[in-house]
């Protein structure tokens, strides 16, 4: 292995310390803030719309730090400032007021957004020395680590009394500020190790030279995605749903969701690497998984609820490896930190979209859920195809 691609591994592993360590702090507090939501007063409508709202801010917020990262080549201030407002997680442990929980809920995602397009920048410039879905698949499943560890540490507080409790949760919550402590130490020593991210890689900007615009492929590809995250319902809504039925106990719903991202690690470097073979082809999957989740997990049978969170997991094992992916490779690297800005914020106005058609259904009939679900992922499919065949005719002879 020569040296640039050892540097990119290293660089790999240290983003992926860096997501580990993160995601034990906003997974395991996602893993519960439904369920949360809902014992400090919080109905479904307002767990839908925190949700939704949340999800689009944080991805609107990438479309000025994803141009801003590019213009800048501050990468490391945008990824520094966006983990500095994780803190707002472990802050859940001093309230229990839901519109204060709400408020750090989506000052967490904003967080997110901040570092998220100057962080998938860099990580896609070592990633494409190694193979883009390859790269990108060892960074999920390091941060899937995270994402099970967190869920656990809810599992642990909240089996010690199964009441669930306000208290109890805030304790869980107050235990965050370990792996945040970790995650920040983390990026401080990437950032002394790899100063100048440009160094990074063997792709080159030419310094004054115009911008590639963003492809034909790009746009139908984040219209594409669109569809797919509206029909995608989020674990808050199903912890919700699980909560109000009564079937699932507080303590297991945690434990739920460390399975599901257990299941998303494990999937992340397989789904990579077939990305890598077959390209956009393995997107199909999506919509296919994704129909039967929302008809499972709004059940009111415990067995299919637990099918319907391994699917879960599943699906965003290949949102988080080959929608990312998929990104890096549909845009020239100029324009990559805009191209995961804009792609992002659509993505969180599906979000926000489906989220509160979610919640908005949820209180009047579940079935209506269920088929709102999935009639988003159905439509996206005709658009998969058109990218298809217009990657096809982009294609050299």
């Amino acid at each position: 292995m020569n040296d640039t691609k050892k540097r990119a591994f290293l660089l790999i592993i240290l983003l992926g310390f860096v997501s580990l360590f993160s995601d034990m702090v906003y997974e395991g507090a996602r893993s519960v803030n439904g369920p949360f939501l809902k014992t400090v007063g919080a109905g479904a409508i307002a767990v839908g719309i925190v949700t939704g709202l949340g999800e689009f801010l944080g991805y609107a917020v990438r479309l000025l730090s994803g141009s801003y990262a590019d213009k800048t080549r501050a990468y490391w201030v945008f990824i520094i400032v966006g983990y500095a407002l994780l803190a707002a997680v472990p802050l859940l442990s001093l309230t229990g007021t839901w519109q204060i929980v709400a408020i750090l809920v989506i000052l967490e995602r904003v967080g997110k957004g901040v570092r998220s397009p100057a962080k998938d920048a860099l990580l896609s410039r070592a990633t494409k020395n190694v193979g883009t879905g390859f790269g990108f698949g060892i960074h999920e499943a390091m941060d899937q680590i995270g994402a099970v560890l967190g869920p656990l540490i809810f599992t642990v507080v909240l089996a010690l009394d199964p009441n669930g409790t306000v208290r109890d949760y805030q304790h869980g919550y107050s235990l965050l500020w370990i792996p945040f402590a970790l995650a920040m130490a983390s990026i401080v020593a990437a950032r002394i190790l790899f100063p100048k991210p440009e160094t990074v890689g063997t792709e080159t900007i030419t310094p004054n030279a115009p911008a590639e615009p963003l492809s034909r492929t790009f746009w139908l590809y984040t219209i594409f995605a669109f569809f797919l995250v509206s029909g995608f319902a989020g674990f808050s809504l199903l912890a919700y749903h699980f909560k109000a039925t009564g079937l699932v106990p507080d303590a297991q719903i945690p434990l739920l969701y460390a399975i599901a991202m257990g299941v998303d690690g494990s999937i992340a470097v397989f789904v990579g690497r077939l990305y890598d073979r077959i390209g956009l082809k393995v997107l199909y999957a999506i919509p296919l998984l994704t129909i039967p989740i929302a008809f499972l997990g709004f059940s009111s049978i415990h067995g299919l609820m637990i099918l319907a969170v391994i699917l879960w997991g599943v699906v965003m094992g290949i949102h988080e490896t080959v929608v990312k992916a998929a990104i890096a490779d549909l845009t020239p690297i100029g324009k990559r930190g805009t191209g995961y800005g804009v792609f992002n914020t659509v993505s969180g106005l599906a979000a926000l979209v489906g989220g509160t058609a979610i919640g908005f259904l949820y209180d009047r009939s579940i079935l209506a859920v269920m088929i709102f679900c999935a009639a988003a992922e159905l439509m996206s499919i005709p658009l998969l195809i058109l990218i298809g065949r217009e990657t096809k005719r982009r294609k050299p002879a």
